[in-house]
């Protein structure tokens, strides 16, 4: 205990001003996400002090992040969407995908999976992350001009004919559910319609509107409709929340700009009685745990997003771990990457209880804390704590703060969260394959399509592409590689010292094949060309295995292959030298004894010579 709090005035400033810096982004965060500014703030506070008090890095400052936010509110969005647009509807789905993506995250660490997460290839998390930036910088547009959908009257009135038919869908699925649905005998379907409200087909159209203008393409899609009805006081607020955030950087960096921003732009349009829009009202009192998803838990309700939440989980631990390799660069310390997965989860575990949006590990909450003299995990705990302490006290004056002043605050985010280090390596990086007439660097490839698939289409997806990719390129590479090395090409090659007093008699009739290096999915097309290559003469194979080390699936068949034209030639093959991997595999599949009997393997290439002599009789 008296280690614990061994430093604990550098731990108190360094978590109070790492709380204070947190709390614009957290709020900024929640109201992107699509859940409310007290979804980001209950994260935050519930992230921070258990991912501290259960984590492997002690200065780390966790809450919700920009990639962590962008696929939550992906995964939002789309759950929302399923249930009719009633957000308080979708609310348990919502919170238990977060649920169980933090237990996975438990269960990363527990399995100690941890150490694997540094193979992810950088060119999927350069892609990845600028495709954040993207996204909330693109999707920040609209709030920052003042604009919003589902308020446009005209703009929804175009999606009432869509809302009719799916409310009418919607009551057919209904009637089937509950087995009233007759097909010759509309009475029932056609007495819930006429019952319909106009208010009824407003939402449903309210609903569609704002689905349609969501995500990149969406707002783009409407950006000209948002530019012909530009709230021209919003986009000076969100103008003035950017020009200090940059400006104010210039003066001192001591104080986070993004929090000078806030209060001087929320004080002065509160303070002057602006007509402004405010964010969502921030709840007072402490979090209430929203038990309906633990009571209402069933694998059918989750089995949809399993892999939605692993993705969400996975991002967390890339997020939480590389932040974690810049805290152990500035405090000269190691962290402990399955404990931090653990922290992490538990932290996500117990704020999706609470109501709040998912986080990971936050690089600038931590280098604050850092240089603010934090250096244990009470620094993290205190930060969690503070931002408690806001949420009681100033959680009213908070919801006064205008929604395009966060709106601002998101779009330097994006702008920063992007990998401009990626982005400038573009032109040195070498062109090593070729598409078409095209030669490209394979590392930019995945980084655009990670980029594009992202920013265009679904983040979680766009990842999973990345990896493939690059796991293909990476094995083609490798091949290659090994390849050069391996030498299994049919061609003629030099006698090994061994086979320098081969009786020159049987040299016609004895074809001596070496291969050096492993026999894989890069080699086998070279090695399946060696029937081909033995001369007419020959009645017999010497293969040369001693320095062939191991032997993929691909590389067995392919040996297969060999063995079943050779034995069609009627074509005897002698093994030298089989190591211990290559039997056991060719063992498997029956090649030994099938087409190779044991009396044909020999340990070396003295007893392999003494057989030849003893039944290669033609010519000697």
């Amino acid at each position: 205990m008296k280690k614990f709090f061994a430093n604990f005035k550098g731990d108190a400033f360094g978590g109070i001003t790492a709380g204070i810096v947190a709390l614009p982004l957290a709020l900024a965060f929640g109201v992107s996400s699509g859940l409310g500014p007290s979804a980001g703030l209950y994260g935050a506070i519930f992230i921070s002090f258990f991912a501290a008090f259960f984590g492997g890095t002690p200065t780390q400052i966790s809450g919700p992040t920009a990639p962590m936010t962008a696929v939550s509110m992906v995964v939002i969005a789309s759950i929302i969407a399923t249930h009719d647009g009633d957000v308080n509807k979708a609310l348990p789905y919502i919170l238990t995908v977060f649920l169980l993506a933090g237990l996975v995250q438990v269960g990363l660490g527990v399995l100690g999976f941890g150490k694997y997460i540094k193979y992810i290839p950088y060119p999927v998390v350069s892609g990845f992350m600028t495709a954040i930036g993207v996204i909330i910088l693109v999707t920040q547009i609209l709030p920052s001009i003042g604009y919003y959908p589902k308020e446009d009257i005209e703009y929804v009135n175009q999606f009432k004919p869509q809302a009719e038919e799916l409310i009418l869908e919607n009551i057919l699925r209904e009637e089937a559910g509950e087995g009233i649905l007759v097909l010759e005998d509309f009475k029932e379907t056609i007495k819930r319609a006429g019952e319909l409200q106009p208010e009824d087909i407003a939402k449903e159209s309210k609903t569609l509107a704002k689905t349609e203008a969501s995500g990149v393409l969406g707002t783009l899609k409407v950006l000209p409709r948002a530019i012909q009805n530009i709230n021209w006081l919003e986009l000076a607020l969100a103008l003035a929340t950017i020009f200090i955030v940059y400006g104010f950087k210039r003066i001192t960096t001591k104080i986070p700009s993004a929090l000078v921003a806030l209060v001087v732009v929320s004080g002065v349009a509160y303070g002057f009685g602006l007509g402004y829009r405010p964010i969502e009202e921030i709840p007072s009192g402490l979090p209430i745990p929203n038990f309906e998803i633990i009571t209402g838990f069933s694998f059918a309700n989750i089995s949809p997003y399993i892999f939605t939440a692993i993705t969400l989980a996975l991002l967390g631990a890339i997020d939480s771990l590389l932040t974690s390799v810049v805290a152990d660069n500035m405090t000269k310390t190691k962290h402990n990457p399955n404990k931090e997965l653990i922290g992490q989860g538990i932290g996500n575990s117990i704020a999706s209880i609470f109501g709040g949006i998912p986080g990971a590990g936050a690089t600038i909450r931590t280098v604050v804390n850092i240089n603010a003299g934090g250096r244990t995990k009470l620094s993290g705990m205190i930060a969690g704590v503070m931002l408690l302490f806001i949420l009681l006290a100033l959680g009213p004056v908070a919801s006064k703060i205008p929604a395009a002043v966060l709106a601002g605050i998101l779009i330097t985010v994006g702008i920063g969260v992007m990998d401009y280090k990626g982005l400038k390596a573009i032109p040195a990086l070498p062109k090593d394959m070729k598409i078409g007439p095209l030669k490209v660097s394979s590392e930019v490839l995945i980084m655009l399509v990670v980029l594009v698939l992202s920013s265009v289409w679904d983040l979680i997806y766009a990842v999973g592409i990345g990896l493939v990719i690059a796991s293909l390129l990476f094995m083609k590479k490798i091949g290659d590689l090994t390849a050069q090395r391996s030498d299994v090409k049919p061609l003629k090659e030099e006698a090994w010292s061994d086979e320098t007093n081969f009786p020159v008699a049987l040299k016609e009739e004895v074809f001596i094949k070496h291969i050096k290096g492993p026999l894989f999915f890069g080699s086998t097309s070279d090695f399946q060309q060696l029937a081909k290559q033995i001369p007419n003469t020959a009645k017999t194979v010497v293969i040369r295995l001693g320095r062939m080390q191991y032997m993929d699936q691909s590389g067995l068949y392919a040996m297969e292959d060999v063995l079943v034209d050779l034995k069609k030639q009627n074509i005897n093959v002698l093994f030298v030298n089989l190591l211990k991997q290559p039997r056991y595999m060719m063992e498997r599949i029956g090649i030994i004894p099938e087409l190779i009997p044991t009396e044909h393997i020999f340990k070396d290439f003295n007893s392999c010579l003494h057989w030849i002599k003893t039944n290669v009789k033609d010519k000697y």
